[in-house]
């Protein structure tokens, strides 16, 4: 009785690994949370021509020249922080939303944030980041 118990077991496990294995995780666009969230106030392109930019007090920033604004640099971390909310400042009355909760949704993955430390942060902030580092002129 004991053999066929673990044998039982064995065949449950094997059953829910392969279950496990056939589950796919949702595909993660960048591009897709940048036309969700981002191109309203910056536009498609990233230029800061969204529909809503002209009901804001400050035009939304040129997120294609964010490399040249940073020596050519594309500072991922930084950018991060900002879309997060984590660091932001309100510069001149206008202020932008704050994404980090909207972007949690998901995993984690780890990312280099600096001094070689490891930091848990959600895929799609990553993707979305990743990105706008494409659209850089």
């Amino acid at each position: 009785m004991h053999m066929f118990k673990g044998i039982s077991i064995a065949v449950l496990v094997a059953g829910g690994i392969a279950a496990l294995a056939s589950c796919t995780r949702p595909e993660v666009s960048g591009r897709a949370d940048y036309l969700t969230f981002c191109a309203s106030c910056h536009g498609p392109s990233g230029k800061g021509d969204g529909e809503a930019a002209e009901l804001l007090g400050k035009r939304p920033a040129d997120l294609t020249t964010i490399s040249a604004r940073n020596g050519g640099t594309f500072p991922r971390v930084r950018v991060m922080s900002v879309i997060d909310g984590y660091t932001r400042v309100d510069q001149h009355g206008s202020r932008m939303p704050e994404f980090g909760p909207l972007l949690e949704e998901g995993d984690l993955i780890l990312v280099e944030t600096g001094d070689g430390i490891m930091t848990p942060t959600p895929r799609r902030l990553v993707a979305l980041a990743a990105y706008l580092e494409t659209i850089q002129e």
